[in-house]
């Protein structure tokens, strides 16, 4: 019997509570790809040097997740969130404080990333997708939408908190925000998930090879994908600013089209949580893997100003349901008390592949003196991620056949 918490009332208080954490912990992931041409101006550094501290903070905030995992796990999200909440802000403050691109460097990857918004994104999921049922699909949508949501609404305060403060004293603002703001937000969520209290409704029957793997061997093969995909999915995100200052566009347009690639984002998430429900994660990462390729390959043909906003648009449209449907995938598969930490380590995996493609994009830039080959590169990663979830539905479909064919 499904306990009345399940897909009711106190599920859905709960899920906004998690998007408004996730909207507010995600500020530290998209602020680092607006400073990237004003850190290479304030200390001397080429595009690729410039582009560490986004890798260090993806590096930082794919380990985090892991970590922040297995304590949701334990503990329940509430009090990793907690400890989070410190570790954002004051990232945030030493970030404004530093004297070298070092400790800039250190600020975002070690507390803003590892130790504060880790918390926010792979434990929040996590956390949504054992409070639903029914409605799993959207519910982790919605939660990790508040991630892109940071990103349409955090780059451009930044950049107005820069043009009337300076970047350093922006960053302090924002930092001392966010240690008022999610604490209260965060004790919301004290409650356990009803599969995991103690009498708790017992789990389904677990298969003890997920699609014909090991668990771990799921996990890695997942986890391979993810790092596919993101590492095609950095190329605009961490470099469209910097891509349009090179245009001579500004980086405010930049910026701008970073807010509507990642609001366009948003919707694409909802309508793969929406999608998933109907036709389970794997088929909906498929489509969304194949629509990133597609949006991804225009932007070798096409670059006046007009087009970009328009490019930047349907890339946030084509690409937003692939993390989540990540999640969906791990829980389909997987027991719920594993919940946090295999999250975790799939999602930790797409932002290696965040990482690894936005230092890869700078370092190709540094090469070649343009961006056309790092769009050239993702594509090639993106079409690995295709192949490999085409042949993980392949053995979904197969499994699903073998009964019919064993009762003829």
């Amino acid at each position: 019997m499904t306990h009345p918490d399940i897909d009711g009332p106190r599920a859905w208080r709960r899920l906004a509570a998690v998007v408004a954490l996730a909207t507010l912990g995600g500020a530290g992931m998209w602020t680092v790809a607006v400073m990237l041409p004003i850190l290479q101006q304030e200390f001397g550094a080429s595009r690729g040097g410039a582009s560490a501290p986004y890798m260090l903070t993806m590096l930082g905030f794919a380990l985090g997740g892991i970590l922040m995992g297995r304590l949701a796990d334990r503990f329940g999200v509430m009090r990793p969130l907690l400890f989070a909440s410190l570790m954002l802000g004051g990232g945030f403050v030493l970030a404004g404080l530093s004297s070298s691109l070092l400790g800039f460097a250190l600020a975002q990857g070690v507390m803003i990333g590892m130790l504060g918004a880790s918390a926010a994104f792979g434990p929040l999921m996590a956390d949504a997708s054992l409070w639903f049922s029914r409605r799993r699909g959207i519910a982790v949508a919605l939660a990790a939408s508040g991630n892109y949501l940071a990103g349409a609404i955090w780059p451009p305060i930044l950049n107005a908190l820069i043009a009337w403060q300076g970047w350093r004293m922006a960053h302090i603002m924002i930092g001392l925000f966010l240690l008022l703001a999610m604490p209260p937000l965060a004790l919301m969520l004290r409650a356990r998930a009803p599969a995991l209290r103690p009498g708790g409704p017992a789990p389904a029957v677990e298969d003890a090879r997920p699609l014909g793997f090991r668990p771990r061997t799921l996990t890695a093969i997942l986890g391979v994908a993810g790092i596919c995909c993101c590492v095609a999915m950095a190329m605009p995100q961490v470099h469209i600013v910097a891509y349009c200052a090179d245009l001579g566009y500004g980086v405010a347009r930049g910026t701008e089209m970073l807010s509507i690639m990642l609001a366009c984002g948003i919707v694409s998430r909802l309508a793969s949580g929406l999608i998933a429900d109907r036709i389970g994660g794997l088929a909906t990462l498929l489509i969304g893997s194949l629509l990133q390729a597609s949006s991804l390959a225009l932007f070798l043909f096409f670059d006046s100003l007009a087009s970009l906003y328009v490019l930047s648009a349907l890339f946030g449209l084509m690409q937003g349901g692939i993390v989540p449907s990540y999640a969906v995938v791990v829980r389909e598969h997987f027991p719920p008390r594993e919940a946090g930490v295999r999250v975790g380590i799939v999602l930790m995996s797409t932002l290696v592949g965040m990482a690894l493609g936005g230092w890869l994009s700078g370092v190709i830039f540094d090469a070649t003196g343009s961006y056309a080959a790092a769009f050239l590169n993702g594509v090639a990663w993106n079409a690995a991620n295709v192949a490999i979830i085409a042949t993980l539905l392949m053995r979904v479909q197969k499994r699903r056949l073998q009964p019919a064919l064993a009762s003829r």
